[in-house]
């Protein structure tokens, strides 16, 4: 469901910012006022009201899955959007693409072949940062009765939801087990997304390998002495 929801959202978004940086006007303008509209309101009760919608509350397997999928585009298509579009923004306005459409190159081929390519870097790390706060809307989803039907497939916040009857009974440790799933999957994606970050930025590279070196030099000094 995260990956379907991520995949819908990639796509969505890198068009409609793609669209929207490169030709700007009046449908750039609707587009961001659009966004920033969606981007305001609370991104659970916008994918709790977007799941009910979709699903009419009813939450078999594939309906579930596909309803909550869309629920999270929803929320994630605006970051998307805004990212890619400001890039795109910033990369129209570079010397090869004004030399791309001198010498009579197709929009399209400017488009995806010059532009798309070097307004996506920072995506890999959005991705997994959004994986994580996918993971969360999606278990919040659960938890409040609005994800997949508790009798089609296992959903951590919906076992969390029955565990919260169960500590009124003096049985805590049903709880600790979906919580600790969630905790751990979550922790381990942003930490992916932090080394993502370290990765493609060549300043936080520089920063690294100058505090290595300051601690070389202090072990050194050390055992000198």
């Amino acid at each position: 469901m995260i990956i379907a929801a991520i995949a819908c959202s990639i796509f969505l978004g890198i068009a409609l910012g793609l669209v929207s940086g490169y030709f700007g006007g009046w449908l750039d303008r609707i587009l961001v006022v659009i966004a920033d509209a969606i981007y305001a309101f609370p991104s659970l009760l916008l994918a709790i009201v977007m799941s009910i919608v979709i699903s009419r509350g009813q939450s078999t397997l594939g309906g579930g899955i596909m309803a909550t999928a869309i629920a999270i585009t929803v929320v994630f298509v605006p970051q998307y959007f805004r990212v890619v579009r400001s890039e795109v923004v910033r990369v129209r306005a570079e010397p090869f693409v004004d030399s791309a459409k001198v010498i009579g190159v197709p929009t399209t081929r400017i488009l995806l072949r010059h532009v798309l390519r070097n307004s996506t870097r920072s995506l890999p790390v959005i991705i997994t940062l959004n994986a994580s706060e996918a993971l969360l809307t999606l278990a919040g989803l659960g938890f409040l009765g609005f994800g997949i039907e508790a009798t089609a497939a296992a959903e951590w916040g919906y076992d969390l939801n029955r565990a919260v009857q169960d500590v009124t009974s003096g049985i805590w440790w049903t709880s600790v087990f979906p919580g600790l799933a969630i905790v751990l999957v979550v922790l381990g994606v942003t930490l992916v997304g932090e080394s993502l970050n370290d990765l493609s930025d060549p300043r936080l590279r520089q920063r690294r390998r100058a505090g290595s070196k300051r601690r070389g030099r202090t072990t050194s000094a050390g055992g000198e002495s």
